[in-house]
C-alpha cells in the first residue's frame, strides 16, 4: 500500500465506503462504472490510464468478508467482480501473470470449471485464467502420458471430472510443477475461493 494512502486513512479514518463504482472484467482489465453504468448493469468504461491502474493495482486489498477493494486514500472502493479476484495471463517469463503485473506464485490447485475456464489457486490467492490464453493452457492437459483431446475434456466437463484424471503440465514454467486438476461447479467459486463478486454493505 502506498504511503500516502497510509497518511489519508490515519488523517480520515471514516470516511464512507464506496460501492459498484469500480469492477474488474475477466479479462484483468479495471473498469469504471458511473451511474448510467449502474443503472443499466453496465460493464463500465475500461481504464486506460496507465498510472491510474497501476495506483489501484497496489492498493488492491481484501476485508475479512472476502470483499476485495482499491483503497482510495481515506475510502474503501469496493470492486465488483465478473470472475475471480485476480485475473491471471500466460507470460514467457513469469509463466503467469496476475493483472497486477505480479508474477504468480507456486499453484497449489487447478480446477476446470463447469462453464470450462482454467481457475488457478496460488499462495491465498484465486486466478482465472484470461479467456485469450484458455487455448494455450488446455494444450497442457494431460490424461495420462498424452495431451487430453477436445473429446476427452468435454466428457471430462459433463461427468463432473469422473471420466479420468487429469493433469496440467507446466515443465518449462518457473516454480511450477504437474498439478492434479478438480471440477468446479463455477456457482461455488466463490465459495471455494472465498471471495464476494458483488459486495454490499454488512
Amino acid at each position: 500500500m502506498d504511503d500516502i494512502v497510509r497518511r489519508a486513512m490515519a488523517k480520515w479514518p471514516n470516511v464512507p465506503h464506496c460501492y459498484g463504482w469500480l469492477a474488474l472484467d475477466a479479462r484483468g482489465n479495471w473498469r469504471m462504472r458511473d451511474e448510467q453504468a449502474q443503472r443499466a448493469n453496465l460493464a463500465g468504461d475500461k481504464i486506460v490510464h496507465a498510472a491510474l491502474c497501476g495506483f489501484i493495482n497496489r492498493n488492491y486489498a481484501c476485508d475479512e468478508a472476502g470483499r476485495w477493494y482499491f483503497q482510495n486514500g481515506p475510502q474503501r472502493v469496493f470492486v465488483n467482480l465478473e470472475a475471480t479476484p485476480y485475473i491471471a495471463r500466460t507470460d514467457p517469463v513469469a509463466g503467469f501473470l496476475l493483472q497486477t503485473g505480479e508474477a504468480m506464485e507456486p499453484i497449489d490447485r487447478v480446477w476446470l470449471t463447469s462453464g470450462g475456464n482454467v481457475v488457478f489457486q496460488s499462495a491465498g490467492r484465486t486466478a482465472q485464467l484470461d479467456d485469450r490464453d484458455t487455448a494455450q493452457c488446455l494444450a497442457m492437459i494431460h490424461q495420462g502420458d498424452a495431451v487430453a483431446s477436445d473429446n476427452t475434456l468435454l466428457k471430462w466437463i459433463d461427468s463432473r471430472g469422473d471420466s479420468a484424471s487429469l493433469h496440467m503440465v507446466l515443465d518449462g514454467y518457473p516454480n511450477t510443477k504437474a498439478l492434479s486438476i478438480s471440477w468446479l461447479d463455477e456457482n461455488t467459486l466463490m465459495e471455494y475461493g472465498g471471495f464476494v463478486r458483488m459486495p454490499v454493505p454488512v
